[in-house]
């Protein structure tokens, strides 16, 4: 039966190619949206693992702070106690972001992994076959191991200098021992004494890393020793936890999450156009149905064979979209491979497919495609031999279901009251339920829609009746331009809903950015955001800064890392009373004066608007931090942000409590003002030659970062257009398909036109108005429901915690009118010509 089913299936696409294609894109789109942007994660995911197990060692227990901040080398001792332990090790290892241009650019090295270790318990748990030269003594000063690999990049032999930038200046590293060629993937691995490392870390007597082999290789015994470990150091140390960026992380998550929305809006589309498109097939094949019934095909036939075209369009529509999409998902990974390098220093490896993504674009594709076909084939099998043979010498208007009608007019109240209580999630439900009841209401405002849009017609068509003509075919079929239109609603309302977002967006962080960076200059380090990486210096570069002639203030960060209630938190360390009059964080809740002089006088904290959102915490609260002296409890002054940690979890405290509660001390990020009347030239000159030390650092104007963020928006913002290009491709299929369809349908009707005396532009008119018509009446709904998304969108992004305020999109109704218009035309091109060129007798001839 199958088989059968499928050869009816089969044959009736191959005969109708243009309708075929046109409904099975819709599903391209889609499933291509979703297979891209799913390709996105994984393949970051894996590469983060891969960079940071290649430097993770094999050893049985690997033990670190949670937080991955240095804890005191005391830690050893209180270890020694254990019983199962064979040898342990301290280490302090640290990746250090190289500057762009720092080593020959054909090295490709942007970031090392500086390696502090115990010469004397080392070896013991790691081997070191040293190819030239010998391996680190205890004794050894500036002297490292590297790697044949990192020795061919940067074209270095024994005894050559290595030069690191380093937090007092530029280190040079004598090369006393090479290793074979690193073979896994990750940064490349400069060996030196703990105690060299802890000078240059400026971490005197501290470690991050313990390392410990045990005595047995029973798994019971082992998770003893394991369980005794746990015990001695307690909950703020991790034992074999890789930390792997989960910050950005998050970001990247919530951006597939908004391209996977995208792709299910897309698949949503296509899935009235399959529901259109098999409603009418249904009416044009009833005299085909008729017949199969007659030779005694049942009910369950129909049905199978109505499904079996929308499985087998789902098919071909779902594949063709996850090829597609995989090319895609390619392409973007290689645009993003420089830049990752670039500013986080992660290596992108080959796309990931993952399965449960194999899975959910098959079952979504194929799942909807056959979903949409459900009501026609019910309708199909619900038609009676003799009715379906019978001849049809008129088409029958349809009626509006009044319960439809009342049921999206209910949907659409509940949404308009959700807005009115401005409640996140009440918002949220109410956009999918003002989409949904303008669906349903729909038919029920083609009439008046199209008398009103039609008068705008007879400006051009008076003297023809074209536009009474186009509006009474559209009134006659509501249902179905109602659905027609509701696509166009629905792609439009993505391009008013997104443009809104990203207007608002672009408002919002370029105003962030004025305020949060404003200051003259800026030193930048290598990787911006992700300061765990950056390598900064000691507080005799900001002396040196701010006794230059013209140079009024300097500012500066500084970073460690924490946790609080289970959520990663990035502390930055600023000085409250300098901070404020160089910069200034854009505060939700809290008074800025007060939240700076709370910061200077106790331990206390100010928590950006992401950072509040997930702790759900307020100013007033109390939130204990996890330190490398235990745990600390911090009074959460206000709650604000910058812009360079929007996006990032982030905690802004003292200095001096970052250097009490964390031991760090070193600048990652200086702001400075000038004098009034400063020479400028001078003070610039001064500032390179006190850089050339400080490799590490950029300097760069307030003015200029400015100008290079907001050409990035512009570049993010054109990417973002081209995909609602590409998300509004499936409404031009939508009209396209419905008047192809259309003309078919009304072949007879045209013909007879045609006999009294409508000429050729004449037909070809009245198919633009209609699709002018159905155009407009999608274009007025979807600005409407656009305009209800877009604030959805921006409600959403502020209740994370985003301090984004919600901008009329003037631009992006503007393009959606232009765009829906634009379809309108479009779309009528080719049945247009198709029903003008209609033979006259044999189109009279048609049923």
């Amino acid at each position: 039966m199958f088989q059968f089913q499928l050869m009816l299936a089969a044959r009736y696409l191959w005969g109708r190619k243009l309708r075929t294609v046109l409904t099975t894109l819709a599903i391209v789109f889609g499933s291509l949206t979703i297979f891209s942007m799913g390709i996105l994660l994984p393949t970051m995911m894996q590469s983060f693992t891969s960079n940071l197990q290649a430097i993770s060692g094999q050893v049985d227990i690997s033990i670190s702070l949670s937080t991955g901040e240095s804890f005191s080398n005391s830690t050893l001792d209180k270890l020694k106690s254990v019983d199962g332990i064979q040898v342990m090790s301290g280490l302090l290892t640290r990746t250090i972001n190289i500057p762009d241009g720092y080593y020959k650019r054909s090295a490709g090295i942007s970031a090392l992994t500086l390696n502090g270790i115990d010469p004397r318990t080392a070896p013991m748990m790691h081997s070191y076959p040293v190819k030239e030269g010998r391996f680190l003594r205890p004794s050894d000063q500036a002297n490292a191991v590297i790697s044949q690999s990192l020795a061919d990049s940067l074209g270095l032999i024994l005894n050559d200098k290595l030069h690191l930038p380093t937090t007092d200046g530029v280190l040079d590293l004598k090369i006393v021992g090479i290793l074979p060629a690193r073979t896994m993937p990750g940064n490349e691995e400069v060996l030196v004494t703990l105690y060299e490392a802890q000078k240059v870390l400026d971490l005197h007597n501290r470690i991050n890393t313990v390392e410990i082999n045990l005595d047995t290789t029973d798994s019971s015994r082992r998770e003893q020793v394991q369980n005794n470990i746990r015990q001695i150091l307690g909950d703020d140390y991790t034992l074999g936890g890789l930390s792997i960026g989960s910050e950005l992380l998050t970001s990247l998550q919530v951006g597939q999450t908004a391209f996977n929305l995208m792709g299910f809006l897309a698949l949503f589309m296509g899935s009235f156009i399959i529901f259109n498109t098999f409603r009418t097939v249904v009416a044009e094949r009833r005299h085909d149905i008729g017949m199969l019934r007659t030779l005694g095909a049942n009910r369950s036939t129909i049905i199978g064979m109505i499904l079996t075209e929308g499985f087998v369009q789902g098919t071909l529509g779902t594949l063709t979209g996850m090829f597609f999409g995989y090319l895609i998902g390619a392409l973007l990974l290689s645009l993003m491979g420089p830049m990752m390098q670039q500013f986080i220093h992660i290596e992108i490896g080959a796309p990931v497919v993952t399965l449960s993504l194999i899975i959910t674009t098959l079952l979504l594709g194929i799942g909807m495609t056959i979903l949409a076909g459900l009501l026609p084939a019910f309708s199909a099998s619900r038609i009676s031999p003799l009715e379906a043979l019978r001849p049809s010498f008129a088409e029958v208007v349809q009626k509006n279901s009044f319960v439809g009608t009342l049921i999206g007019i209910i949907l659409v109240v509940f949404a308009v009251l959700a807005l009115i209580s401005k409640n996140a999630g009440l918002v949220s439900l109410g956009g999918l339920m003002f989409l949904g009841g303008l669906v349903l209401v729909g038919p029920a405002l083609v009439r008046p829609a199209t008398l009103f849009f039609s008068k705008i017609l007879t400006l051009f068509y008076a003297r023809q009746g074209i536009s009474d003509l186009a509006q009474s075919n559209l009134n006659r079929q509501p249902s179905r331009s109602a659905i027609t239109a509701s696509a166009t609603m629905v792609g439009l309302a993505i391009i008013v809903g997104l443009g809104g977002m990203i207007w608002s967006l672009s408002g919002s962080f370029l105003g962030l950015l004025q305020r949060s960076l404003g200051s003259d200059y800026l030193l930048m380090p290598p990787a911006v955001g992700v300061w765990k990486s950056d390598v900064g210096a000691k507080s005799g570069l900001a002396d040196r800064l701010h006794a230059i002639p013209g140079i009024d203030l300097v500012s500066t960060m500084r970073y460690a890392g924490s946790k609080a209630n289970g959520v990663n938190l990035s502390l930055l360390g600023i000085d409250p009373l300098v901070y404020p009059k160089v910069a200034s964080l854009t505060f939700q809740q809290g008074d800025s004066s007060t939240a700076f002089n709370t910061l200077e006088q106790t331990r206390a904290l100010i928590l950006n608007g992401v950072s509040a959102a997930q702790l759900k915490v307020k100013p007033g609260d109390t939130i204990l931090l996890t330190t490398p002296t235990g745990s600390q409890p911090y009074l959460i002054a206000a709650v604000a942000g910058d812009y360079l940690n929007a996006k990032i979890t982030t905690a802004y405290i003292s200095q001096e409590n970052l250097k009490n509660d964390f031991h760090k001390t070193e600048d990652i990020f200086f702001q400075i003002n000038l004098s009034p009347g400063a020479n400028i030239n001078q003070v610039e000159t001064r500032m390179k030659e006190i850089l050339e030390d400080y490799p590490q650092f950029k300097l760069i104007s307030g003015k200029s970062y400015f100008e290079e963020n907001e050409q990035v928006f512009n570049v993010v913002f054109a990417f973002y257009y081209i995909m609602l290009a590409v998300l509004a491709t499936p409404s031009l299929i939508a009209l396209l398909n419905t008047l192809a369809i259309g003309i078919l349908e009304r072949t007879r009707e045209i013909g007879m036109l045609r006999a009294i005396g409508m000429s050729q532009s004449q037909v070809r008119n009245l198919v633009i108005s209609e699709s002018l018509l159905l155009a407009a009446i999608g274009t007025a709904l979807g600005l409407f429901a656009g305009l209800y998304l877009g604030y959805v969108m921006v409600l959403g992004m502020s209740s994370s915690g985003s301090p984004i305020g919600y901008v009329f999109p003037y631009a992006g109704v503007i393009a959606a009118i232009a765009v829906g218009l634009l379809f309108g035309v479009l779309a009528a091109i080719f049945p247009s010509q198709q029903a003008a060129k209609m033979d006259i007798i044999r189109a009279i001839r048609s049923e």
